[in-house]
């Protein structure tokens, strides 16, 4: 191993981080977009990196300063880390690459730079989230990533956006310090925060009641800040009313980060506990999951804002996630995070439409795109491919996990098919919320003097190239799946061994 490649954990979030006082001190209006951009592509080509890396030659392990774990401050790379690696900057990369043609009517052009700057902190805060292998430091990038959020969010332009983030503020602080008081009760039982050595003396520790509560604490504290249902209050209003480019950027992997340090926690950190770590999965959460994939569906047919309606998706796509991790199988925890990648991939490709639908000032609403399709159909073609693949139609990546999670649900023998019942339900809940829209765009008339007005035509080319190359991974990864479920099965496999199953 050359010794650039060895410091790559330390530079996927130094670069960001070290880049974000440039970008801020770069006035000329677009100098600080690209050197943003820049950074944040070079974050995605370290992820690509660590991933061929950690396929290659298993987990790495860094020492931030040479300063060796449990005392000093480690970050740990391996098949789930690096999935979700390729997921943050790649969600950040694609934002960043649409960002000049969507913030002219967010931000105003002397605090682009500021917003540049607040956008390269929230992606060091949640990569680092993501590589931190002490408790600890998780709270530090993710009070980073969580003030940078609170700072893109409010860009918006619309009064809702400063509501939305006051919500978002509000229930993130009390998650986060749900969060902080549990990584406190554990380091007085334990005497230390690096979660590697916490799995190894918590079986020692004979109080285990203060062990326990702080498990509640971590566990609601993380659940609020990904948004599982029913604590998903502030979610909808932060995807509706942020400016569309950071909506693709946080729809895609911000919910998705807590999760991965949810599920760490619960399979790699809390397995000495009694009656053991994952028991709330089964009696709590994946009812809650199986509830947020019905219950949610149906708020979301009931949505006539677009991004509302993709936002309480998102809500049940949760659900999705945890119902896969929820049934303790190899094959449903599988399944579970590879729909990680997968959800990724479609939301983020349907935001981009969404996107792309705005730029030429057509009004994101159910009735505001009316007709549209025939005016813009490359855009709406994509948007009706990412569809299918959020569906789950064979031959998208979404049909992929789906699958795995209906051949989870069947192993649990006949209970299983009660199992499979919400999630069959819930899917069609979501060919009928993509089908309004579709059929609004394609079947309805248009307002023509709206269209006239607003001068309605087919998305810039760069919007498109992007958009569609979003829809061809979702194509090529329902086809050719090696790379994500390779990732998620190695992931399982680690994460169920430490849990000891």
């Amino acid at each position: 191993m050359s010794i650039l490649s060895s410091q790559l954990p330390a530079l996927q979030v130094v670069i960001p981080l070290a880049t974000a006082p440039l970008a801020a001190l770069l006035h000329a209006r677009g100098l600080a977009w690209a050197v943003t951009t820049a950074a944040s592509l070079c974050a995605f080509a370290i992820a690509i990196l660590l991933t061929a890396m950690v396929q290659e030659s298993g987990p790495i392990s860094y020492a931030m300063g040479s300063w060796l774990a449990p005392y000093g401050i480690e970050l740990v790379v391996d098949h789930f880390t690096s999935l979700l690696l390729l997921v943050v900057t790649g969600a950040s990369s694609v934002g960043l690459l649409l960002a000049p043609g969507s913030l002219q009517a967010d931000v105003p052009d002397d605090r682009q730079h500021l917003f540049y700057s607040a956008w390269l902190l929230a992606l060091a805060g949640l990569s680092g989230i993501v590589l931190a292998g002490d408790a600890f430091n998780i709270f530090v990038f993710m009070e980073i990533s969580s003030l940078s959020m609170y700072i893109l969010i409010a860009a918006g332009a619309q009064r809702q956006a400063l509501s939305a983030v006051f919500r978002y503020l509000i229930m993130g602080t009390i998650g986060a310090t749900l969060y902080l008081v549990g990584v406190g009760l554990i380091y007085m039982m334990t005497g230390t925060l690096n979660m590697a050595d916490m799995a190894a003396r918590i079986p020692d520790v004979e109080a285990v009641n203060p062990l326990l509560v702080a498990a509640c604490f971590i566990v609601v504290g993380l659940t609020l800040k990904a948004a599982v249902f029913p604590l998903h209050s502030w979610l909808p209003n932060a995807y509706t009313w942020a400016p569309h480019a950071v909506t693709v950027f946080i729809a895609a992997c911000a919910t998705k980060v807590s999760l991965y340090v949810l599920i760490r926690f619960d399979f790699a950190v809390f397995q000495g506990l009694l009656p053991g770590p994952t028991a709330h999965f089964v009696t709590l959460i994946l009812p809650f999951a199986i509830l947020a994939t019905l219950v949610a569906s149906a708020l979301a047919l009931q949505q006539s804002n677009l991004k509302s309606l993709l936002a309480y998706s998102s809500v049940a796509q949760i659900g999705y996630i945890l119902f896969g991790v929820g049934l303790l199988s190899m094959t449903g925890l599988t399944a579970g995070i590879v729909h990680v990648f997968n959800h990724a991939l479609a939301k983020g490709a349907l935001f981009v439409a969404l996107l792309c639908l705005a730029s030429r000032g057509t009004v994101l609403t159910v009735a505001g795109v009316a007709g549209v399709a025939r005016r813009m159909p490359l855009t709406f073609a994509a948007f009706v491919i990412a569809g299918l693949s959020l569906i789950g139609l064979p031959g998208t990546a979404g049909f992929i996990s789906k699958w795995y999670l209906v051949q989870a649900a069947l192993e649990q023998g006949p209970g299983g098919l009660l199992l499979i019942l919400p999630l069959l339900v819930s899917a069609l809940l979501a060919v009928l919320y993509i089908w309004k829209v579709v059929e609004s765009a394609w079947f309805r008339p248009a307002d023509e003097a709206v269209t006239a007005e607003s001068g309605i035509q087919e998305a810039p080319p760069v919007m498109l190239i992007v958009l569609w190359g979003l829809v061809a991974l979702n194509i090529y990864f329902g086809v050719q799946p090696a790379l994500p479920l390779d990732l998620a099965t190695e992931a399982a496999r680690g994460l169920l061994e430490a849990a000891g199953r």
